[in-house]
């Protein structure tokens, strides 16, 4: 049992938030002379990281919504109860966590301006188009130094735990660079997971999209990587590299290749619910949304409902907080099942096989160059195996052998 722990920030219906006693465990700070907000900081689903109180005459700060205050974690009580916060779990026996968006726990103390963001830095988030929060390098608003020493504290309580483990999701400028320095050693996180390669829909499914992160990582150290095709909070990869225009394009041959090259990678792997049936992204009507996200980007963006929906395990399936696309019933678990040729019994069968094979559990990886970038080369190799893989990232064909 691994939980999704959000250290970074509450619902500002939390206790902690209505209680004065507690007004220092978040980021409060004085308006401007001119009533603005007290620096340009902005927050990833809205315009701005400030909101203004009228009880407290003060601004309270938001990296995500305004219901959702940070944290304060220069108060040091603020950081016990998150380590008795992970205590508490531990002690009921969970296996790790998930720690959300963790290297948003600290802010800058001086509530510096972030600077303007270099063109060549790309999008800040997975949404591309123009939006206030990929016009700022966010130095000052997150991925500050003293979440180190922070990791440290974590890490000396995970390990009084045998047999736990922990995986920060990190959002930043340079996240394979912070992925590298956030597992490094012993004395920190055990791994990370980062969305870069999900992020975007305008990303082509290319060598260089998959090789650069993997080889940036390395060139950092030698922490423990994790990748992942799809999540919560992205285009469904059996869309994202296909033309999605119409919400439902399915390739089969693309799902089942994305799971082979996911599985061939270094490091730990990740595969999102659905992503062993292939669904699609599911494209949704501006009264099916729930993420604020979406709605306020409506209709340049869907948002991340898209790969939301739920999970179909048959036809009768019924709807939840938001519907079942008719294309996902014919792809459900229960339809896949009796149908050996399937993404599900690929996956399957896949995995299966994945856990035979040293090269792909404990091996090294090196890349070859190919001349071009549709192709993808790669070796993986330990003492007992080399296995050379190599994926058409064209048509979607592939071939692992080994030497």
């Amino acid at each position: 049992i691994i939980v999704d722990l959000v250290l970074s920030h509450t619902s500002n219906e939390h206790p902690w938030f209505s209680d004065p006693a507690k007004k220092d465990w978040y980021v409060w700070a004085d308006a401007k002379a001119d009533g603005s907000p007290p620096n340009n900081w902005v927050s990833i689903f809205e315009d701005h990281a400030w909101e203004w109180s009228e009880a407290h005459q003060q601004y309270y700060l938001h990296n995500f919504l305004k219901e959702q205050p940070d944290l304060n974690y220069h108060n040091p009580a603020v950081k016990a109860e998150a380590l008795s916060t992970i205590k508490f779990w531990l002690d009921r026996g969970v296996d790790g966590f998930r720690l959300d968006v963790i290297n948003f726990c600290y802010h800058d103390l001086e509530l510096r301006d972030n600077p303007t963001r270099p063109k060549d830095m790309g999008s800040a988030t997975q949404f591309e188009g123009d939006d206030p929060y990929s016009r700022q390098a966010h130095i000052y608003d997150k991925s500050r130094p003293e979440m180190i020493p922070f990791l440290h504290e974590i890490r000396a309580l995970m390990d009084q735990y045998l047999g736990t483990f922990t995986i920060g999701e990190i959002g930043d400028d340079n996240p394979y660079k912070m992925a590298a320095e956030y597992t490094a050693g012993s004395d920190k996180l055990n791994m990370t997971y980062n969305p870069q390669i999900m992020a975007g829909t305008n990303k082509a499914l290319r060598a260089g999209l998959i090789r650069a992160p993997i080889e940036e990582f390395l060139q950092h150290g030698k922490g423990h990587p994790a990748w992942a095709f799809s999540n919560h909070d992205v285009v469904r990869g059996a869309s994202r590299w296909l033309d999605h225009s119409d919400g439902f394009s399915h390739n089969p041959a693309l799902s089942k290749m994305l799971i082979a090259l996911l599985g061939t990678l270094h490091g730990t792997i990740f595969m999102y619910q659905g992503e062993e049936l292939g669904l699609p992204e599911a494209k949704l009507n501006f009264d099916q949304l729930r993420d604020p996200w979406g709605q306020r980007l409506w209709p340049t963006w869907q948002g991340r409902d898209g790969c939301r929906t739920p999970m179909p395990w048959n036809e009768h399936t019924p709807n939840g907080w938001l519907p079942v696309p008719e294309a996902h019933r014919a792809l459900s678990v229960e339809m896949q099942e009796i149908d050996a040729n399937s993404t599900l019994n690929f996956t399957r069968n896949f995995l299966t096989w994945r856990k035979t094979q040293p090269a792909l559990l404990n091996g090294d990886i090196t890349f070859h160059d190919t001349g071009g970038d549709t192709m993808l080369s790669f070796t993986r190799h330990c003492e007992e195996q080399t296995l050379r893989c190599a994926f058409n990232l064209k048509d979607y064909s592939y071939k692992i052998d080994e030497e």
